[in-house]
């Protein structure tokens, strides 16, 4: 089985809770099937619902040759939303979730959208989504509308989804410093990986990770800058001391139960995560349709080395056996 873990899609309804919002984001109609989204004055984003169209996902898989995939929806995540939208955010987006998983027969799986900041309405949308929608996991951003990931009110959600044991998939947002860095696209560039990556170092560090170990976290782009500095957060919380407020481990040792895709434009990149995780922990991904998945397929190629069951593993197995995707093709 081929599985792509990092596919996006975009329902219309949701695109239209943005429009003259006044939360964070907002967003004005710029045609038939297009939306401007603006991220304050940070970064504008043009939106076309004709990009994230199921019927040109699935025309893509099929040249690809993948069997399924996972599905979420796109950043802005509900937590832009003004407060009294976000629950309304999050449900329409986990209904139409369903709605394509159920019609596509086992083509696509599925991650919740949720309306946090707001746990107690996350913890009824989360039960509603994995027990009722049947979706296979949980999609988080790098920041809540500027809340860290690792702030205390969101405890009793960790709790949850550990309990549950479906993966918490992180993913990109525009993050909260992205003024500094907007010039020269700077900021889907690089900044988007280094806020994810900030974002997994809070996981750990903030004692997230230790606290709930039966957590399963996916850190989206090989990783963003993490791996590269693992070396240096050893150092400075192993050495020096620092940072160990909330952790009784080495944050090496925690994010050896992190999963990382494989949505990166760089062979290079990948077999530094190969190395750094092993094929046990990497999974197949492309970012569709933001980037064509026979790029990362060809990188891929290009990059990993590996007898066939460690690149089966790679392209599927791992994935089907973290979402639990294994009756799906039967």
């Amino acid at each position: 089985m081929n599985v792509d873990v990092q596919s996006h899609v975009f329902p219309r309804e949701y695109a239209e809770l943005y429009v003259d919002a006044p939360g964070s984001v907002t967003a004005e109609r710029a045609g038939p099937s297009r939306y401007l989204l603006r991220y304050g004055g940070t970064q504008v984003f043009m939106l076309d619902l004709e990009d994230y169209s199921p019927e040109r996902k699935l025309a893509a898989m099929n040249a690809a040759g993948i069997d399924v995939s996972v599905l979420s929806v796109n950043i802005p995540s509900p937590s832009r939303l003004p407060p009294a939208l976000r629950l309304a955010g999050a449900r329409i987006c986990n209904d139409y979730l369903a709605d394509l998983v159920g019609s596509s027969r086992g083509r696509f799986a599925a991650i919740a959208s949720l309306p946090l900041p707001d746990v107690d309405a996350s913890l009824a949308e989360l039960e509603r989504a994995i027990h009722k929608l049947g979706l296979r996991g949980v999609f988080l951003c790098s920041h809540l509308d500027g809340m860290n990931l690792d702030d205390p009110s969101l405890e009793p959600f960790y709790a949850a989804v550990a309990n549950l044991q479906v993966p918490l998939v992180l993913h990109p947002t525009v993050p909260t410093w992205g003024s500094h860095v907007k010039d020269h696209s700077m900021l889907p560039m690089a900044a988007f990986m280094m806020d994810t990556s900030f974002a997994m170092l809070r996981l750990i560090l903030g004692g997230v990770m230790e606290r709930h170990p039966a957590l399963q976290v996916v850190h989206p782009h090989v990783g963003g800058v993490l791996p590269y500095l693992m070396g240096r957060v050893q150092e400075q919380t192993e050495v020096k001391r620092r940072g160990r407020d909330h952790i009784t481990q080495s944050p090496a040792s925690y994010y050896e139960r992190v999963w990382l895709d494989l949505v990166t434009p760089s062979a290079q990149a990948m077999r530094y995560a190969l190395e750094f995780a092993g094929s046990e922990r990497l999974m197949f991904g492309s970012d569709h349709p933001w980037v064509s998945i026979e790029v990362i397929q060809d990188h891929m190629r290009n990059g990993l080395k590996l007898p066939e069951d460690q690149m089966a593993a790679i392209r599927g197995g791992n994935a089907a056996t973290l979402f639990g995707l294994g009756l799906l093709q039967s």
